[in-house]
């Protein structure tokens, strides 16, 4: 005997349902490990950033100690602003009996602070006070984020 009814593949209601509520309760678990990754990838990338500025800070800062180049005294050999870490200065290097000039590059370009989605750093000057937030103008000693955000470890942006 022919039974009328046939056997269909596929997947019931309830089936489904089920997966889907599986489905959710993963997604709502990884959902917070995952803006945790992002946070803690801006955090690395921000760290990475003020140690570029920063390295390339000291570097000019070296060389004018070393009274390689002509700045002007008010500055106390720190450089006036962060385009002439990207702009360079003119150097006199010594080769022999023979002296030329020439420029000396510290970034290839301002990085970007990745907290705020900007170029503009927060800057103070030699002259600041440590925990200054306003930039007295006469020369860039320090970098810092404008963000005033708490990181993962419980610290402030601002302050590394």
């Amino acid at each position: 005997m022919i039974s009328n009814f046939s056997h269909k593949k596929g997947f019931t209601l309830t089936e489904m349902l089920v997966t889907m509520a599986i489905l959710a309760v993963l997604a709502a678990a990884v959902l917070p490990l995952a803006k945790i990754a992002v946070q803690r990838e801006k955090e690395f990338s921000l760290r990475r950033n003020l140690r570029i500025l920063r390295d390339a800070i000291d570097s000019y800062k070296k060389l004018a100690d070393e009274k390689k180049f002509e700045f002007e005294e008010e500055t106390n050999g720190y450089p006036p602003d962060l385009d002439t870490l990207v702009q360079g200065v003119e150097v006199n290097i010594k080769e022999g009996d023979k002296e030329t000039i020439k420029i000396i590059k510290f970034l290839r370009r301002i990085p970007k602070d990745p907290m705020i989605n900007s170029y503009e750093w927060g800057l103070r000057s030699y002259q600041d006070k440590p925990d200054s937030v306003s930039w007295g103008g006469q020369n860039v000693y320090d970098v810092y984020t404008k963000n005033p955000g708490t990181a993962l470890d419980g610290s402030k942006y601002n302050e590394w």
